[in-house]
């Protein structure tokens, strides 16, 4: 009986289910949203609000602790964007800092898959440049008066 067992084993071992919760931790801090099936979105989010709470207090031993978690290079640049650029988005919200949309299953096995994302408009710059230059494009459009455009048929 598993009573009181926590968390999916994911059919790995420890250490290969480790490894793939570092990479996709760092995966989601880099791109601010990655899609993968439902259990181990579920299982990620377990292990990624910790280190935004760490990333909250800003100290140097939550620093470390966040280096621990993602060891490496690549965990440096990681741990540098999420206390510089993720972390200052939460400083109100007292937990829950990513959302799981589920979007249904796979077409080659079935497996339901998700969108796990941070909440509070964390998106990447790039995307949030794009959207701020699509903004100003339609508002410039709406200020034109007398469009050329006949009124039946959608540009």
């Amino acid at each position: 009986m598993r009573h009181l067992k926590r968390g999916r084993k994911l059919n790995r071992t420890a250490s290969h289910r480790k490894a793939m919760f570092r990479n996709m931790a760092s995966s989601l801090i880099l791109h601010r949203r990655i899609q993968t099936t439902d259990a181990k979105a579920k299982e990620l989010r377990k292990f990624i609000e910790p280190l935004v709470t760490f990333a909250l207090q800003g100290t140097l031993h939550a620093r470390r602790q966040v280096l621990k978690a993602l060891p490496g290079q690549q965990g440096q640049e990681v741990t540098a964007i999420l206390f510089n650029d993720i972390a200052p988005l939460f400083t109100d919200r007292p937990g829950g800092y990513t959302r799981i949309i589920k979007l249904g299953h796979r077409t080659n096995d079935r497996a339901p898959v998700s969108l796990i994302e941070f909440v509070e408009g964390a998106k990447p710059v790039a995307e949030a440049q794009d959207d701020a230059d699509e903004g100003k494009s339609a508002k410039k459009d709406k200020g034109k008066k007398g469009s050329k455009e006949p009124a039946g048929e959608p540009a």
